[in-house]
């Protein structure tokens, strides 16, 4: 079986959460004999085919990206017309408004699904003008993913009577076998936390939805380090206000790599992720700490990232907004070890149940099989 999924970036390219779901959902179904490869589009298209463990990744040149939106020219036409003929199965991943355009121009013959990561959140006039042509791509994919029941119920796009009848629920997973084995323990030392303290982690691109300005102010409130790792637009005026409020417990690593992550994870007391709005649609990263048996702070915005991380089970969720809310759920888990270490083996114990590889592949295959009239 031969699966062709659709994203507008992808690895070697600056990493983000959803690309790292496609490299899951890759490798998963690898692992299941299906062969995959990923079109995508890059402003340095050089060399034009990349083969990763996952998948090969095809790639043609980005000539713009407004409002994050890459569009491509007519090689890029030509080129996923010809991985369409190849595949077995288009597998888009929305949202990414030119690979509307590519289905319209070269109307595969293989059978479309698409996994739906979120909704139009915060470009409402694209929303505007693109929603015809959304309309029209959903209602000819034979099968339409949502990545948690949360997100099926409370999306409008989703819950229309237009395509509920074609939603399923498959989480999104990681197979731990994907990462490395041992962290990079020198990361510690570079940001100078003393071995055994106790410290709180983010980790993502410093972007908007992410809240972390409500995390800086939170930091005012909590005693130990707070590790922000990652990059991205939000980051210098996070740093300024941090220095506007004489906060010296908040630790801006920058970018970090998978091994000094790894490490990161392992020892961290909690994850914590404080998104405030709906555009962070599942958070991958929560995911990551339950592999790795961490408790998590995350907020309620109606979701996946509740169903990642359940409430009282394997974390706390607090109020969007609401730095009191996080700081507090944070000292209690410094307060009480018991408790901390509880959220821990339970978030484990769900990462295993729904998220691990195994599960995210056995999900995806059946779908495949289902929509090529193969299902068992």
């Amino acid at each position: 079986m031969k699966a062709l999924h659709v994203y507008r970036t992808y690895f070697p390219d600056p990493p983000g959460g959803l690309q790292e779901a496609i490299r899951q959902i890759s490798g998963a179904t690898t692992r299941l004999g299906v062969e995959n490869r990923v079109f995508t589009l890059s402003p340095d298209c050089h060399p034009a085919q990349i083969q990763r463990p996952e998948a090969r990744v095809v790639r043609s040149r980005s000539w713009m990206a407004p409002a994050s939106c890459d569009i491509g020219g007519w090689s890029a036409v030509r080129s996923f017309a010809e991985q369409a003929r190849w595949a077995d199965v288009v597998h888009y991943h929305f949202p990414w408004p030119f690979a509307d355009v590519l289905h319209g121009l070269v109307a595969p013959r293989a059978p479309a699904v698409m996994t739906y990561h979120s909704d139009i959140v915060r470009q409402q006039r694209l929303k505007y003008v693109y929603g015809p042509l959304m309309e029209r791509t959903l209602g000819r994919m034979a099968a339409i993913v949502a990545t948690s029941p949360a997100y099926a119920c409370t999306s409008p796009v989703l819950a229309s009577p237009r395509h509920a009848g074609r939603v399923r629920v498959i989480p999104l997973g990681i197979d731990e076998h994907s990462y490395p084995v041992e962290g990079d323990p020198g990361i510690a030392a570079r940001l100078g936390l003393l071995p055994g303290s106790p410290y709180f982690l983010f980790i993502g691109v410093l972007r908007y939805y992410k809240g972390l300005h409500h995390l800086v102010e939170a930091a005012r409130q909590v005693r130990v380090p707070i590790v922000i790792a990652g990059s991205g637009p939000e980051g210098e005026a996070l740093q300024a206000r941090a220095r506007a409020l004489g906060l010296h417990n908040l630790i801006f690593a920058g970018q970090v790599s998978v091994e000094e992550k790894v490490h990161l994870l392992r020892h961290c007391s909690a994850l914590v992720l404080p998104s405030h709005v709906r555009s962070e649609a599942f958070g991958m990263v929560l995911i990551e700490a339950g592999m790795y048996g961490r408790p998590m702070v995350s907020c309620e915005v109606g979701s996946g990232t509740s169903y990642a991380n359940a409430d009282q089970e394997t974390g706390f969720v607090v109020p969007p907004e609401d730095p009191a809310a996080l700081a507090g759920a944070m000292n209690r888990m410094l307060e009480d070890p018991a408790l901390l270490a509880r959220f821990g083996a339970a978030a484990r114990r769900r990462y295993e149940a729904l998220f691990s590889g195994p599960a995210l592949g056995a999900a995806y295959l059946k779908l495949y099989q289902d929509v090529l009239g193969r299902g068992v």
